[in-house]
């Protein structure tokens, strides 16, 4: 039996269809700290680095994958599935397709210090993710700021100490401004 395509439809607002069932996959799928607010997305939208994606198994939303893109890379903000839809191996086709479109892919984990953590990190390892080594301390999305260590992982290898740090000056300077930083000073690599 073959395998039903994915299809990555961009979301262009919130009231476009899916977008409410997406919404409540986000605030079901990521820590507080890690979320943002609808109304910040709702002016993210408009910005040409960025994309929401809802990811579609024929008519049913499977799940979305928020991404931001530079001159040298693409950013997984977000990527989660809806509940009915996991344990399908839906998240490592959707990951493949996405990084197969070509270029370099950087996203952030939790350090892998827990057994949930350590499975995270196998998974992105196995589509064939490089855990970086570069300490990386990310600020939440909202108040209170609170700091907290990330690990880089990038797709389809290692990044230099340069790759590292422009990437953590596109988030300060590019995706935090939609959130509610006013000036953000993090994320920042300090020097090797």
């Amino acid at each position: 039996m073959r395998e039903e395509e994915l299809r990555f439809i961009p979301f262009r607002s919130c009231s476009d269809k899916g977008w409410a069932e997406a919404w409540a996959i986000y605030r079901t799928s990521f820590p507080q700290n890690e979320q943002w607010h609808e109304e910040d997305y709702a002016r993210a939208f408009s910005d040409p680095h960025f994309e929401a994606d809802g990811i579609w198994l024929g008519e049913r939303l499977a799940g979305l994958l928020f991404h931001w893109h530079s001159d040298t890379f693409r950013y997984v903000e977000h990527l989660a599935l809806s509940p009915r839809m996991r344990g399908q191996n839906l998240g490592s086709r959707a990951l493949r397709a996405f990084c197969q479109a070509g270029g370099r892919v950087i996203l952030e984990i939790d350090p892998p210090e827990d057994e949930i953590s350590i499975r995270r990190l196998h998974f992105y390892e196995r589509l064939g993710f490089a855990e970086n080594p570069y300490l990386y301390i990310h600020p939440s999305f909202h108040e209170p700021y609170l700091a907290h260590r990330l690990v880089l992982m990038s797709y389809p290898d290692a990044i230099t100490y340069d790759e590292a740090r422009r990437f953590a000056d596109f988030v300060r300077e590019v995706v935090l401004r939609y959130s509610g930083h006013e000036k953000p000073t993090l994320p920042r690599l300090p020097k090797p």
